[in-house]
């Protein structure tokens, strides 16, 4: 779970980061699923963006996810766009949840 501190980090990242995946027509499939944790597991935190022809919404887009991805947080939702933080399993891959121990 993070904090707000920890929220508010992530949003500032994020504000100047470009969508990384777009959820399309096809909604949210098992391929987008996989995809989705295969970026998280590479970045930790990345930027979902609804496309106009998707008859989701962000809030069921977001609930999907973590029912699917355990661990998974919601940094942010705001417009047609979601910010998903998801701690690293690789120590490796870590660099953005040492930076958010430290808040």
């Amino acid at each position: 779970m993070l904090t707000g501190k920890q929220k508010r980090y992530l949003r500032s990242l994020a504000m100047t980061q470009k969508p990384l995946i777009n959820v399309g027509k096809n909604g949210v499939s098992d391929t987008f699923i996989d995809g989705v944790k295969a970026a998280l597991e590479a970045r930790e935190m990345i930027k979902i963006s609804l496309l106009p022809a998707t008859d989701d919404t962000p809030k069921s887009v977001g609930e999907a996810l973590q029912e699917a991805i355990p661990g998974m947080d919601i940094a942010q939702t705001i417009g047609r766009s979601l910010v998903v933080y998801k701690r690293a399993f690789d120590p490796e891959n870590r660099k953005l949840s040492a930076e958010l121990a430290k808040l």
